[in-house]
This record gives C-alpha cells, sequence and structure tokens, in this order.
C-alpha cells in the first residue's frame, strides 16, 4: 500500500515513480554490495530530464518550482533510490544561476540540463575547519589571468562522477577584512584538466556506498574567468542555495520516511506470531503510527519552506526545520522499521539496513542537527549566540 500524496503532484509522482519502478531493490542492493555508482538509474533521470527541473526553460531546462523539485527527490527515495548519488546535479548549478554572469550561464547550464556536463561537486569543507566555513584555509591568489590555489578540502562528493565542481576559496586574507566572512570567492573548477596535476583526489571509505573524498589542491591554476560574481562575494553566493539545498535534502529524508513506514506496515501485517499478525500489537503499531505522523508533518514543513523559496521570501528558519525535521522523522521511521523486523531488518535480502544506513547520514550532512538548532534558538528565538 502507498500512501496517499497530495494530488497537486500526482503527475510528478506518478511519471518518476514509473522511471524508478524499473530500478527495484535487487538493483540498489547490487550496487550497494558492489560499491559503484548507479550510472544506468542516473542516466535515466537525466535523459528524463528530472535533474534540470530547476534550470530554466532558456537554458534547456525544465524551469519548475522547487517544490515541484522536492518531490521528484521525495519520490526517488521513496521508491528505494539513494538521492545522495545524483542530488548535487539538480542544485549545485545553483550557484552559477543565481550569481554567474550570462556567458557563464550560457556556456553551462545548457549542457548540464542536457546531462552533457555534470556539475556534482562543491568544494567547501576542511579538515580543521569543518562547518566554520568563514575560517578556511583554501587560497587561491590572482597571477594575471589566472588563480592559483592551494590547500585541503574534506567530504567533497561526487568528485569522480563530475565534470566540474563549484569551489569556494579564500582570496583577501582574514587579517585584512572586516568581517571573517569577507575575501572568500567561489569558483568553477574544470575537473578534467586538473585532476591527478595539481589536484589530488583520496576517497574515504565510509559505512554507505557514497563516493566522498578529500582534495589536495597544489598550484592548481583556474582562469579568471571562471571567477563566479564579484571577488570576495564567495560565502554569501554559497548561502543563496543553501536553503534550496536543505529544503531538497528534507524531501529525500520524507521519501526515506515513507519508504520505513511502508515496509514496516506491510510487515507488520503479514508477519504472524503467536497465531496472530504482529502488527495486532499495540507495541508494534504505535511506534509506526507515530513515525508516519512525523513524515507527515515534516513533509508540510518542506512545502512552507518551499513555497516561500519560490515566492523569494526569507526562508532561513524554515529550511532549517524542514531539514531537521525530515532527518529526525526518516530516522524515526528507520528504527521502527528495523525493531519491527526483527532479525530479519539485518538481513541484505530485506534492503532496510542499506537503507537505515543512508538515512542515518542525514542527522549529519549536509548541516549537523546541532547546528540547527543552535540558528532556531539565536535567530528565531533570539536567544544569545552559542558559538
Amino acid at each position: 500500500m502507498m500512501i496517499p500524496a497530495p494530488d497537486q503532484y500526482q503527475e510528478i509522482r506518478e511519471a518518476v515513480g514509473g522511471l524508478c519502478a524499473d530500478y527495484g531493490d535487487d538493483y540498489w542492493l547490487k550496487v550497494d554490495q558492489a560499491k559503484v555508482y548507479p550510472e544506468e538509474f542516473v542516466k535515466a533521470l537525466t535523459s528524463a530530464g528530472w535533474l534540470a527541473a530547476l534550470i530554466p526553460q532558456e537554458y534547456g531546462g525544465s524551469g519548475l518550482t522547487l517544490a515541484e523539485a522536492s518531490v521528484i527527490m521525495e519520490t526517488t527515495n521513496r521508491h528505494g533510490a539513494n538521492s545522495g548519488f545524483y542530488h548535487g546535479q539538480m542544485y549545485n548549478m545553483n550557484t552559477v544561476l543565481r550569481n554567474g554572469s550570462d556567458e557563464q550561464k550560457k556556456k553551462y547550464l545548457p549542457r548540464i540540463a542536457s546531462g552533457e556536463l555534470r556539475m556534482q561537486a562543491m568544494g567547501v569543507t576542511e579538515p580543521t575547519t569543518g562547518t566554520d566555513t568563514t575560517k578556511l584555509k583554501t587560497t587561491a591568489v590572482k597571477k594575471g589571468d589566472k588563480y592559483i590555489v592551494n590547500g585541503q578540502k574534506v567530504w567533497i562528493s561526487r568528485v569522480q562522477h563530475s565534470d566540474l565542481m563549484i569551489l569556494l576559496a579564500r582570496t583577501t586574507p582574514i587579517s585584512e577584512v572586516k568581517r571573517k566572512s569577507d575575501g572568500l570567492s567561489v569558483f568553477i573548477v574544470d575537473l578534467h584538466t586538473v585532476i591527478g596535476k595539481s589536484l589530488t583526489v583520496k576517497p574515504i571509505a565510509n559505512m554507505v556506498n557514497h563516493e566522498t573524498n578529500e582534495l589536495f589542491f597544489e598550484n592548481m591554476e583556474i582562469p579568471a574567468e571562471n571567477l563566479i560574481g564579484e571577488e570576495g562575494k564567495g560565502f554569501k553566493y554559497i548561502l543563496d542555495g543553501l536553503n534550496s539545498e536543505r529544503t531538497l535534502i528534507a524531501a529525500e529524508c520524507i521519501g526515506d520516511g515513507y519508504w520505513f513506514v511502508e515496509r514496516a506496515s506491510n510487515y507488520a501485517k503479514e508477519r504472524i506470531v503467536f497465531d496472530r499478525p504482529i502488527g495486532q500489537n499495540q507495541g508494534v503499531q504505535f511506534p509506526i503510527a507515530d513515525a508516519f505522523m512525523e513524515v507527515e508533518a515534516a513533509s508540510l514543513m518542506r512545502f512552507k519552506a518551499a513555497q516561500l523559496i519560490d515566492e523569494h521570501k526569507q526562508a532561513g528558519a524554515e529550511a532549517n526545520m524542514a531539514k531537521h525535521l525530515a532527518a529526525k522523522a526518516a530516522w524515526e521511521a528507520a528504527n521502527a522499521c528495523i525493531q519491527t523486523h526483527g532479525g530479519f531488518g539485518f538481513a541484505e535480502e530485506y534492503h532496510i539496513e542499506r537503507k537505515f544506513r543512508e538515512t542515518r547520514l542525514y542527522q549529519v550532512a549536509p548541516i549537523s542537527t546541532n547546528l540547527i538548532l543552535s540558528y532556531i534558538a539565536e535567530h528565531v528565538l533570539g536567544m544569545p549566540r552559542s558559538f
């Protein structure tokens, strides 16, 4: 039984769901076991135009709203996929779309929309600064018509399956700026010209089949024309797209939550113990019902955040709350699902343990729950800054 969805998005749900139906549990199990990238599935999504949802029609995209794009991400996860493989292609290009020059938009966006170019990677996080982004140490020094980059990044996903990367680096020393958020700049990096030369990519093995890496820059050259927007304003440009990213991540978590609830409720109705279905016991029913309500509530906050962003209104609080509530709801649904299945929840053939590992990531990334709580406490409730 598939839980009913809002009618206004039914056409998208059915179309994306139909595509996902060709890539069922066994496909994702094989991908996970082999620790490979799901090229076939990503190509199908790209060919159908779903990953170009937020690119305007004038550049070859679909020109959909963020709310509609969120339904695409929700639906893929709701059918057992893992959006972490491809969601960067949907929202990383926002930095170019919102802040790039006309030449950059014309050069890159149509090719991203068609799938000719993948802009899946964003280089921001560093080993010693983490989410304290304004203190990052990677530098980009302008010399003639080029910038020379030196430094290090960590937890940079999909570099090995991307043609382009958005890179944040410091162009003015922090000692020479009035605000520590000043002096940071954003660049487009053509990965094919630098990997194995001035850019070393070191994969990070992790608990899920997620391609993420540590990057080392050694005198890496970037053409000055690849600077996005104005030099020194990069931190603002990166922030511009974060609310959209968090809203889309929330949608993915919501998709996971529905997947867990459906698996748990179906199994509870079918599994017979002591001559009765285990779903007849309130101790089994209640955690699943509670998880479903939490997912439904998170979904509403997701749509509220998306609507505000689509209307070009402030949505920092709503986007953060949507991400937090959705990640929390998905994790509670995952726990209810694995508990309902008992020992079978740990068996690969039931597919739950894979999704269980995948959805746990969103308690930590792309922003931790603690930072969201700090944001709400300070910016919504007016409490003193805690860090």
